[in-house]
């Protein structure tokens, strides 16, 4: 049994609280009292409509007066979500998911990876920090939302349109999302790519099937569509993004009799795009295909959000020197997998990374962190913090 240590008793104080979102379930109440504690001036931040109101956390410490008026003064704001997704059937978890429980080497409950370990990390850390150079001229941020798993209408892009509003001036970002794959370390998130949905609905004249010359099938109709538009290479990538995928998601027709040619068909897709395609060039090329079939169609966009990128510079160097001095190995910087909060926070902070612990068991029934992955992630992040610093007083 590994000791306890502040990271892992508060994680498990996350965990208990019962955050299914949108609901944040005393999470950043229960952090803002530990950054209080160090100086922090909290700002919370509720928005969303009354049935689902969403909890959002804006904490700032300042820097030490003697460094007011610094020109080298930094802020990097830690940035992550309380709220966790559905446990799923409560039978097939091995213990409650709201209950922290440690077996195997392994913390058990829904949130341990993504991302309430990196949340407990990232205060610890700090805590650590401040009690070593308690009169730093980087200043440190928190933005946290328990509406990062939901629709994310009323969370972290909340929060970035106040920071607009009151001036504020983001320097770095690090997102706590579960990047790593095998152990914490080796992979960092420097971008994501774009999100854009589609909805094509495909009109035809409803019949009987028998009278196939009285009718016009609209699913006949998207199928040649269906074959160009799946063999389209609509990028190439470049050195940070795969090439823009496009995928459909669901496909519905039919009226639910076996004898009836349908009206209309209706085709849901997505856009995951690199930075070599804009929204605009892949709706127009999209448009050129049904329009080249001569379809009847309507067609509405969702633009989930545009990709970003950090390359290269003062914060990814930051947080890879402070993984190799922890673990010794050199993290791969990847654009891959889902989209995150990062996409909000990159319109207004230049440069923004994501990194945590492994993300095997995100989402799954029994979700849970190895203790050993927990230390070392608490120590990077502190790490962090501690070129960053270093580098403002060089």
């Amino acid at each position: 049994m590994r000791p306890m240590t502040p990271t892992l008793a508060l994680t498990q104080q996350l965990i208990a609280c019962r955050s299914e979102t949108p609901l944040d379930a005393q999470c950043q109440t229960l952090l803002g009292q530990r950054l209080t504690a160090l100086g922090f001036e909290l700002h919370p931040l509720v928005s969303g409509p009354a049935k689902s109101l969403v909890t959002n956390l804006w904490a700032k410490r300042p820097v030490a007066l003697k460094n007011k008026g610094i020109a080298a003064t930094k802020l990097i704001v830690f940035a992550g979500h309380t709220d966790v997704v559905p446990t799923g059937p409560l039978g097939q978890w091995d213990s409650d998911p709201f209950t922290p429980t440690v077996r195997d080497g392994k913390l058990f409950g829904r949130g341990t990876a993504d991302m309430k370990t990196s949340l407990a990390a990232f205060v610890v850390a700090t805590e650590a920090f401040v009690a070593k150079r308690p009169d730093t001229p980087l200043s440190i941020g928190f933005l946290l939302t328990s509406d990062e798993e939901g629709p994310a209408l009323d969370g972290t892009v909340k929060v970035c349109e106040w920071l607009t509003q009151q001036g504020e001036t983001l320097d770095y970002c690090i997102v706590g999302e579960p990047t790593s794959l095998a152990r914490t370390g080796d992979m960092i998130k420097n971008g994501r790519r774009g999100t854009l949905s589609g909805k094509l609905t495909v009109k035809g004249v409803q019949g009987h099937i028998a009278y196939p010359h009285l009718a016009k099938n609209p699913i006949h109709l998207l199928a040649p569509v269906l074959a160009e538009l799946v063999g389209i290479e609509w990028d190439q990538g470049n050195a940070f993004f795969p090439p823009t995928s496009w995928q459909v998601s669901n496909i519905h027709g039919g009226t639910g009799a076996s004898n009836v040619i349908p009206g209309s068909v209706v085709l849901d897709f997505n856009f995951r795009f690199s930075t070599e395609s804009t929204p605009e060039m892949l709706q127009q090329r999209l448009r050129a295909v049904l329009d080249h079939f001569e379809l009847a169609y309507d067609l509405t966009w969702t633009l989930g959000g545009t990709p970003f990128l950090t390359t290269p510079g003062t914060l990814v160097e930051a947080l890879v020197a402070a993984i190799q001095t922890e673990v010794g190995i050199t993290p791969e910087l990847s654009t891959t997998g889902g989209t995150s909060d990062g996409r909000f926070i990159a319109k207004i902070c230049p440069q923004v990374v994501e990194f945590g612990p492994p993300n095997a068991s995100i989402h799954k029934v029994n979700e849970h962190i190895a203790l050993a992955d927990i230390e070392p992630l608490t120590r990077i992040y502190q790490g962090v913090l501690e070129n960053l610093h270093a580098q403002l007083l060089a």
